[in-house]
């Protein structure tokens, strides 16, 4: 489908110029107040196999060599109250929500950086620890927040 320049490469809803052959995607740093360390890794790894195994883009570890580079940061990470039961007259946490914000930097040669920012909350029993939440939220967080930086980077979502 290579008919000139400005054509667009689709596949599965997702759009890239054709001059777009290679991808840069580093490390996502956590910025966040709290930082979980198995988060970050899980995080970009996963990112860079989607990247890899769903579009046409070659992986590359040099910036001269990429078309794009994509940069990231977690920027919030934090736990919520989201439900209160009232018991006796005393109210009490019933549910509370892990709150996390991704921000996602596309950087191309000769264009100005395009930003995209993904949040998602994620609810869990107030009788569970945001330590035993995590480790049950883990794959969930990861496959989700992966999916909608994925779609914001390649479907325009």
């Amino acid at each position: 489908m290579n008919t000139g320049c400005h054509v667009q490469y689709k596949l599965q809803d997702i759009t890239i110029p054709d001059t777009i052959k290679t991808v840069k995607i580093n490390f996502i740093e956590n910025h966040a107040t709290y930082v979980n360390p198995q988060f970050s890794p899980a995080l970009t790894d996963r990112l860079k196999q989607k990247i890899v195994n769903q579009t046409r883009l070659s992986q590359t570890n040099l910036d001269e060599k990429a078309d794009w580079i994509i940069d990231g940061e977690v920027t919030e990470y934090y736990q919520s109250t989201s439900g209160i039961t009232s018991t006796n007259g005393k109210s009490q946490t019933s549910i509370n929500r892990l709150n996390v914000t991704v921000k996602i930097t596309k950087r191309e040669p000769n264009k100005d950086p395009q930003d995209y920012t993904v949040s998602r909350q994620y609810d869990f029993s107030a009788s569970q620890s945001l330590q035993s939440a995590e480790a049950r939220l883990m794959d969930e967080m990861i496959r989700n927040l992966t999916d909608e930086i994925f779609n914001s980077l390649f479907s325009g979502w």
